[in-house]
């Protein structure tokens, strides 16, 4: 991936001009080295970021100093996409209200051309049921689930209009579901192939570029049947780390049933953590505090065989893997760039 000296500073996503600047940390030259190193292998085809950029415990890792987490999150974007190593990011605020085309337009506007955005479809859209609003608690049935038209025109148009060639993966995270979906897994299969077929054909005019990725919650539902079905979508199986699935090794039978093809992984929450109980232990995020080398290990191993193969690997990682994202992405790519064990 390119240096951050190849990028250029970006507009905030408001253009106000009366907001001070968010001044991006200066990378130290083992940071510029190895970044170069990685883009001078692979070029343009991995793409490494975390979950979101509004921390302001990355000061000295993203941000030049500490600056207040409201401002970090309309106006940090230009400052994240300088970093050596960040070339992608999870839009996970996606996943919690319907974006529109010109607030996808106005992040876009914010990083080089080089940048993907790894865009977590909204729960209106994935999960099945409605959810209290303060206590996540189950409501009923959502009739939004996989809606094929709800799926094409008001999730997949606006990302691809507003985002085009920087929009990388559009993530249907399916939210962990109620026993009947689970007892009916034809029923499943066939309402997200009709939804897929929908975002498919609404991404190709703007888009055409982007992958569709299915990252799951419930592990009952890694299935020689489920990866049948993502191989003839043309949708990639996108590696969900966290406490409710299995780890890396366990889910690379069906990455490899749906195999030649793009890797997405998003690391969300290392084994045996609650989000709440990690953020509330790791916070402000400046710091690796409880390294999980194995699944690093082995994230490396796929990531670097893709790689290899000719194909893209987007890879994003959240605060709760292993304490900070910023380092997190920088062990991962030092693991990448080491020499491989005979």
């Amino acid at each position: 991936m390119p240096a951050a000296m190849a990028r250029a500073p970006q507009p905030s996503l408001f253009d106000d001009a009366d907001a001070p600047a968010v001044a991006p940390a200066t990378p130290d030259a083992e940071l510029l080295a190895l970044a170069a190193r990685l883009h001078a292998r692979w070029g343009g085809r991995l793409h490494l970021g975390s979950s979101s950029w509004h921390f302001p415990g990355w000061a000295g890792q993203v941000w030049a100093r500490p600056v207040p987490e409201a401002l970090l999150s309309r106006a940090g974007l230009a400052a994240y996409a300088q970093h050596p190593l960040f070339n992608a990011v999870s839009l996970d605020r996606a996943f919690y209200r319907v974006l529109a085309e010109p607030e996808y337009a106005a992040l876009a506007a914010q990083v080089p051309e080089d940048f993907r955005f790894v865009v977590k479809a909204p729960a209106l859209l994935t999960d099945a049921q409605r959810r209290d609003a303060s206590s996540a608690a189950p409501l009923g049935d959502n009739p939004g689930f996989l809606d094929a038209a709800l799926a094409a025109t008001g999730v997949a148009a606006p990302a691809a209009r507003g985002l085009g060639a920087k929009l990388g993966v559009l993530v249907l995270q399916l939210s962990p579901l109620p026993p009947r979906w689970l007892r009916e897994p034809a029923a499943l299969h066939a309402r997200l192939a009709d939804a897929v077929a929908a975002m498919q054909a609404a991404l190709a005019p703007h888009a055409p570029q982007a992958l569709l990725a299915v990252e799951l919650r419930d592990p009952g539902l890694l299935t020689p049947d489920l990866a049948a079905l993502l191989r003839r979508l043309g949708v990639r199986y996108a590696l969900g780390l966290h406490d409710r699935m299995p780890a890396v090794d366990a889910q690379l039978p069906l990455l490899r049933a749906t195999w030649p093809g793009d890797l997405v992984c998003r690391w969300n929450l290392q084994r045996g953590q609650r989000y709440a109980e990690a953020r509330d232990a790791w916070a402000p995020f400046d710091r690796l505090r409880a390294p999980d080398e194995p699944t690093r290990a082995a994230l490396a191993r796929v990531a670097r065989a893709t790689l290899d193969a000719g194909h893209r690997v987007f890879i994003t990682i959240n605060n709760k893997a292993e304490g900070s994202a910023p380092a997190s992405v920088r062990a991962l790519a030092a693991a990448l760039d080491a020499p491989i064990s005979p």
